[in-house]
């Protein structure tokens, strides 16, 4: 993989050690149209990386600068993301213009981005997420789409744990199960939904039910033994 350099002047110093890669779309009409925005410095957003859809990389901020690409975001008890993180935009039209699969060369040029990023620094597969987890309110990328499972076989994401069985929860327990896995509840729905974007994407309704607990019941029972729900602190 030979990225391609197409630097933005959209960057400034990181204040926290990088512990964290946030996937997104470009959600725009095309991968052209996107690179030059990243590259804008009106514009005031950029992305170490960009995946287009041929699977073609394009570098366009050295990864020891902090992007821009998270925005006003929140993942376990970090606001400064951006400081933390590796930002890969993945072209895609998004939702507004076209919402579509990921194709293959795109995928395997994504899976190895961040399989170079989880190796480089240490990343735990845990907070491999979408900017829809961190923005929960504002965003939904990268996805229903989004190839999650390929990611979690790889060991560069969480998997959707399988069996266990619903607790019972009322609302505002499960409202407080979502913070203790990393989300912001200040908007609950939001949250909720996120949650079953990425782990239940055949159904994000926002409605709290059976499943939904399960899913989330079995990550916390999973994580309270696993040394990959190391908290990002």
């Amino acid at each position: 993989m030979t990225p391609i350099d197409r630097p933005s002047p959209n960057f400034d110093v990181r204040k926290l050690p990088v512990q964290m890669v946030v996937l997104h779309y470009t959600g725009m009409e095309s991968g052209e149209a996107a690179i030059e925005r990243l590259a804008d410095p009106v514009a005031k957003v950029s992305a170490h990386w960009v995946v287009t859809e041929d699977g073609q990389v394009v570098r366009m901020v050295d990864e020891a600068h902090r992007a821009w690409h998270a925005g006003k975001s929140w993942w376990r008890g970090v606001t400064d993301v951006n400081s933390t993180s590796i930002g890969i935009e993945i072209v895609n039209p998004g939702h507004e213009f076209g919402y579509r699969a990921f194709p293959e060369a795109q995928m395997a040029a994504v899976e190895a981005l961040v399989d170079a990023a989880v190796r480089r620094y240490g990343i735990l597969p845990a907070n491999v997420v979408g900017h829809s987890d961190v923005a929960p309110a504002r965003k939904e990328d990268p996805g229903e789409l989004f190839d999650w499972p390929r990611l979690a076989r790889a060991g560069l994401a969480m998997p959707v744990p399988v069996g266990g069985f619903d607790p019972g929860w009322t609302d505002s327990g499960t409202l407080a199960a979502l913070a203790r896995y990393g989300y912001d509840i200040n908007a609950p729905e939001a949250a909720v939904v996120a949650f079953q974007r990425r782990f239940r994407p055949a159904n994000f309704d926002g409605v709290i039910d059976a499943e939904t607990r399960t899913i989330l019941r079995n990550i916390l029972i999973a994580g309270s033994t696993n040394p990959q729900w190391t908290r990002v602190k």
